[in-house]
């Protein structure tokens, strides 16, 4: 049972305008969030983070020393703060800079300018994420999954380990891609395989396409992450026998009602 809530919710907001600032922290507190540090750089934010660790950091793109996409990666990078949820709110839409958000593992990318909505269902992922209901499966005790991660990033693998970790899983297996993937289901079985669309060497799409065609475990259920929104391309995924296909950045609610569903 989830006990935390937004009034808990310990935030250090990272935004160099002090306009913009007034805007982000009145949704917040209308949302109930009560403790809210404000830093106007990265480096002020990382330093505080040093400090004291915060729920969420919620970030601007363009901050005076470096961008919001450098500072979710030094965070990742630090053994520190790595697992410290991050929420982007920007305008920006070129995917140099978004891309490598997503593969870091965020918690949500806002759009500017955004809703009430929008700001209170990234609060409830964090919620999700920092303290996720344990899976509910008929036919398995969580404990007793045998998991496969397959992504070229290691922070994301990490980041969907610790999800599944908070709802129970403790058993996981990893592959940086399908090569590697395939070695390992050819070796051993799995209850749920997690796959990134986009790796090299063998994407998603080609391991789905081998596990349900000419491997010796074809029913087990595939959930495919992706950033790609592409729609054609989306939609010959779902038809190679994937059980379902996720947005980066993902939410922890809907990927533990997905795995509930899928191994129902």
């Amino acid at each position: 049972m989830q006990t935390l809530t937004t009034a808990q919710l310990d935030l250090l907001l990272v935004e160099p305008s002090g306009t913009q600032r007034r805007i982000i922290e009145e949704f917040l507190r209308g949302l109930g969030v009560q403790h809210i540090q404000w830093v106007q750089g990265a480096g002020t934010a990382l330093e505080a983070m040093h400090g004291r660790q915060p729920d969420l950091v919620i970030s601007a793109m363009h901050l005076p020393d470096m961008t919001g996409t450098e500072l979710v990666q030094e965070m990742r990078f630090d053994d520190n703060l790595r697992d410290i949820p991050f929420l982007l709110i920007s305008s920006e839409t070129s995917l140099s800079y978004l891309e490598p958000l997503r593969q870091a593992g965020v918690i949500g990318i806002l759009p500017k300018p955004f809703d009430r909505e929008q700001l209170e269902r990234c609060l409830y992922n964090t919620l999700d994420f920092l303290e996720p209901p344990e899976l509910s499966l008929k036919r398995y005790a969580p404990d007793e999954l045998r998991v496969l991660i397959v992504d070229d990033s290691l922070t994301s693998r990490r980041m969907v380990r610790q999800v599944l970790e908070r709802m129970g899983i403790e058993q996981f297996s990893e592959a940086e891609n399908g090569r590697e993937a395939i070695a390992l289901i050819d070796q051993q079985y799995f209850d749920l395989i997690i796959t990134d669309l986009n790796m090299p060497q063998m994407d998603g799409r080609e391991l789905s396409d081998y596990i349900r065609n000419r491997s010796q475990q074809p029913g087990v259920p595939i959930l495919m992450f992706t950033s790609d929104q592409d729609q054609g391309r989306l939609a010959a995924i779902e038809q190679c026998g994937v059980s379902a296909v996720f947005d980066k950045p993902f939410g922890a609610d809907v990927l533990r009602s997905t795995i509930e569903k899928v191994l129902s």
